[in-house]
């Protein structure tokens, strides 16, 4: 089998994964997600997380999802439909409801399915008034997580800066290649982001020279740091925006937002 390209589709969709569950994966969603919305652009997070932390994260109690991104998956409704509008002007969501739990069996006997998320957002109109879709993938390398990496532009890599989980990126990118070769030709790394860093902890300071050396202008220059203000947020039901704007974790989601979108305009 050869890399299948994927279809045009409006705006930039762009997969944040990382198996390795705990290392800020869906506060990145959430938070870079609102810092794009801060800058006018009308942005759609997608729930692809059984969890549904990033629902939660945004303000949708799970008494409100009474449909999300099961029923993308299966066809039975449109991303349009399913979309809901959040606390933050031009942010979306398609939330995670229970359902999702079991789709990847589900998945496992279908049709095509590994694109299927990739054929709902390729539909016409799908994405339209969209400049940027984050699917906020699970923490594991199956069905779910590779729908999203087939039907993505980017991948955008959440990394702790703690050494377990430079094992975990090794893995990460090398699943990607496999993506690339197998079911989406023309996937790219966005980057790589160092999330919870501690000035203080000489190890954070050594896993990130260590990921740069490696992998040098992938990694984005700005991090994000260890801050109470990103735990408690996502138990108020909002983004760093809504919760404390001028905390150190909500400062470096919007710098991190400014970085890839000059990124975006150099390139």
């Amino acid at each position: 089998m050869t890399g299948d390209p994927r279809p045009e589709a409006p705006g930039c969709t762009i997969a944040i994964a990382n198996q390795k569950g705990g290392v800020g994966k869906t506060t990145t969603a959430i938070n870079l997600a609102a810092a794009l919305a801060a800058v006018d652009k009308r942005v759609l997070v997608l729930d692809l997380d059984p969890q549904g932390n990033a629902s939660t994260g945004l303000g949708i109690p799970r008494a409100e999802r009474r449909r999300g991104s099961y029923d993308v998956l299966s066809g039975a409704s449109a991303v349009d439909a399913v979309a809901q509008p959040t606390e933050i002007p031009g942010l979306a969501i398609v939330p995670a409801t229970a359902d999702l739990s079991g789709a990847e069996i589900e998945l496992a006997t279908q049709p095509r399915r590994v694109y299927r998320l990739r054929d709902a957002l390729t539909r016409p109109d799908a994405l339209a008034g969209y400049d940027y879709t984050l699917i906020d993938c699970p923490p594991a390398l199956g069905l779910l997580t590779l729908n999203a990496l087939a039907a993505a532009d980017r991948v955008l890599v959440p990394l702790q800066c703690e050494f377990l989980a430079l094992e975990g990126l090794s893995q990460l990118v090398r699943t990607v290649e496999r993506v690339r070769a197998s079911y989406n030709a023309g996937l790219k790394i966005q980057g790589i982001v160092l999330t919870m860093y501690d000035s203080r902890n000489r190890l954070s300071a050594l896993v990130a020279d260590d990921v740069r050396g490696y992998f040098q202008d992938a990694v984005f220059e700005t991090v994000i740091p260890r801050n109470v203000r990103v735990s408690e947020a996502p138990s108020h039901g909002k983004p760093l925006l809504l919760y404390d704007h001028r905390c150190s974790g909500a400062l470096a989601y919007m710098h991190l937002a400014g970085e890839m979108l000059r990124r975006e305009k150099a390139a």
